[in-house]
């Protein structure tokens, strides 16, 4: 019986840099290997990522899987997956946890089928019930909880979200052991390759996932020339711009703004929620901030049971002579 042992984190970068969601799944991590007194393992591809060995280094991890290549700077799912199929087969671990970003949704499915294994989706929560990984997610809209087991086959396959898990705390520094896994890759063969990349974020708009302070606006807006109050308050905080669904899909803003469960989860320390009645759906994505401000007519609108600070008004009156407030504030301090 093959012996499947230790837990593994895929770490993403973006930008020459680690993506906070790794050190969320790095702490879930040493939490789960603990359980199942096994080894927590970080899996490093890309270019020129050997710099961020000494980062782990004082995260308490066991082992570090390295694979650097110039091929690999920039991610195609036909290269990371080949990558992560022949290190699993090879080490075979116990546990496997991707980020549900962009990639993360990407290549765990794809690593998942080709191993013929099964993989749970926007995890909330993981846990080790009888040696087996709990894997935890909302289903109907959010409305409950769902806990997934796959018993019969290794490695046990999650993706989590951002902003859901604390984070690993740094650690006195350690020698983790390095397997460098080397490989032979013509770019010529490849059958995907990236010929551009174009930035399409509104210069002073910070991701959602990684912002601090957000601003988002819902149905109440009423429009995308409405929006601009939104924009304009967000700029001051040096925020960034979130919305809901109903936002989203009637054209006002990106989707990549778009916070909740089909969107994305936000943790930040401020989330100002304006013209946001809070449904079921926005308030799984959001209601984790440190601290809600919500600004809506309705009296009796779901936001106002879950915000720290409500204000029943009108947005168009309010969010103006609070940005006011706040240029003469900041140009103070």
């Amino acid at each position: 019986m093959v012996d499947y042992r230790d837990v593994w984190v895929f770490v993403e970068f973006k930008k020459d840099n680690i993506r906070g969601i790794s050190f969320e799944l790095l702490g879930k991590a040493k939490e789960l290997a603990k359980k199942l007194n096994e080894k927590v393992c970080v899996i490093l591809i890309g270019n020129n990522i050997s710099k961020f060995k000494e980062t782990f280094s004082s995260h308490g991890i066991d082992k570090i899987y390295l694979c650097e290549n110039p091929v690999l700077g920039e991610y195609l799912t036909e290269t990371y997956s080949s990558i992560l199929v022949d290190l699993t087969q090879k080490y075979m671990p116990n546990i496997i946890l991707f980020p549900a970003t962009k990639i993360g949704k990407d290549l765990a499915p794809r690593v998942a089928c080709t191993l013929e294994t099964g993989l749970t989706a926007d995890c909330i929560d993981l846990d080790i019930q009888d040696g087996n990984l709990v894997q935890t997610r909302t289903v109907y809209g959010g409305n409950y909880l769902a806990d997934i087991i796959c018993s019969k086959t290794k490695p046990q396959m999650a993706t989590i979200r951002p902003n859901v898990m604390e984070r690993s705390e740094i650690t006195t520094k350690n020698q983790p052991e390095i397997i460098e896994f080397l490989i032979d890759i013509d770019p010529n063969q490849l059958q995907t390759k990236v010929t551009e990349k174009i930035e399409t974020t509104v210069s002073y708009v910070k991701p959602i996932d990684e912002a601090d302070i957000i601003v988002s606006g819902g149905r109440g807006i009423g429009s995308e020339e409405n929006f601009k109050i939104i924009n304009t308050l967000a700029e001051v905080l040096n925020a960034a711009v979130g919305a809901s669904r109903a936002a989203v899909e009637a054209g006002w803003v990106s989707k990549s703004c778009q916070v909740g469960q089909s969107g994305t989860v936000v943790c930040p320390n401020i989330y100002i929620a304006c013209g946001i009645s809070g449904t079921t759906q926005h308030l799984v994505g959001m209601k984790s901030s440190k601290k809600i401000i919500a600004i809506n007519k309705d009296p009796n609108a779901p936001i106002f049971e879950v915000c720290d600070y409500g204000i029943v008004g009108d947005y168009k009156i309010i969010v103006p002579m609070l940005t006011e407030a706040l240029k003469k504030k900041l140009s103070q301090d």
